[in-house]
């Protein structure tokens, strides 16, 4: 990606977890490109970066107040680390003009700590992915071994930007760091390393999303044959008791029905 931010879609999103979507939605807006090339990502249209609309700064904090109009619980930016500088002027200048709501970073976590610094003042809600433990599964998936170490680095400076997460009296977070993992086929023993690290680490302070979503891209049983199925029930029930055994009582769990594409809006350059 270059400095010139692209953004594929800009909309009310519904999906997200209940204290950041509620009942009114989520303001989602999906920049292109990403830090990551996971093999099973699901956003793989806009993640190689060649969708999109190309936006100018003051385009993007517009878009950004358009949402806030809709009664958007919060901003929701989606993927946006490497447009961090342009995001952090485009929401500066989207406030002077009456931007009020909170502003989440949803980001696979895949980034250095500066990056993160950069965003205190900015950012209210960090909602960061905690993907994978192994350095071999994380390589293997994401040819990213040192993941983990990146990732709980930059997971442990947002934690210390945010503090414990708070919300208002209708249950919504207005800050915070909720902590996203997605059990993968045939993982879970990775599944438990990455609870066992956030409990320990953050204990009760720690919000946690275990998620039961994950659904196989069309193809991809070819190449990474242990990929093409979805979790089975005991999978995920297994690693939700570990979570419970652990102590992470602050825990989102998903329905294994929700594993539908359903989750996957249309990049069609909505909102853009």
């Amino acid at each position: 990606m270059t400095d010139e931010v692209r953004v594929a879609r800009a909309a009310l999103h519904m999906w997200e977890e209940p204290c950041i979507s509620g009942k009114e939605g989520s303001g989602a807006v999906f920049f292109a490109g990403c830090p990551l090339r996971c093999v099973f990502c699901q956003n793989r249209e806009i993640a190689l970066g060649k969708a999109g609309k190309a936006v100018s700064i003051e385009r993007l904090a517009e878009i950004f107040l358009q949402l806030q109009e809709k009664n958007a619980n919060n901003i929701n930016l989606v993927t946006p680390t490497h447009f961090v500088p342009p995001i952090i002027e485009a929401a500066a200048l989207a406030r002077q003009q009456g931007l009020a709501i909170p502003i989440v970073y949803n980001t696979g976590s895949y980034e250095t700590e500066e990056t993160v610094e950069k965003l205190r003042g900015t950012v209210d809600i960090f909602l960061p992915d905690l993907k994978f433990c192994d350095p071999e599964i994380a390589g293997r998936y994401a040819n990213a071994p040192d993941y983990f170490e990146r990732a709980a680095a930059a997971i442990d400076r947002m934690m210390k930007i945010t503090g414990p997460p708070v919300f208002d009296e209708r249950g919504i977070m207005t800050r915070g760091t909720l902590v996203r993992h997605m059990v993968m086929p045939g993982a879970t023993k990775d599944s438990m390393r990455i609870l066992s690290y956030l409990a320990e680490t953050y204990g009760k302070d720690i919000y946690v999303s275990i998620m039961s979503q994950y659904t196989p891209m069309p193809g991809i049983e070819k190449r990474y044959p242990e990929l093409g199925r979805r979790i089975t029930r005991r999978e995920y029930e297994k690693v939700v008791d570990y979570a419970l055994k652990k102590g992470l009582m602050n825990a989102y769990i998903q329905e294994r029905e929700t594993a539908k594409e359903s989750f996957i809006p249309a990049f069609d350059g909505t909102g853009v």
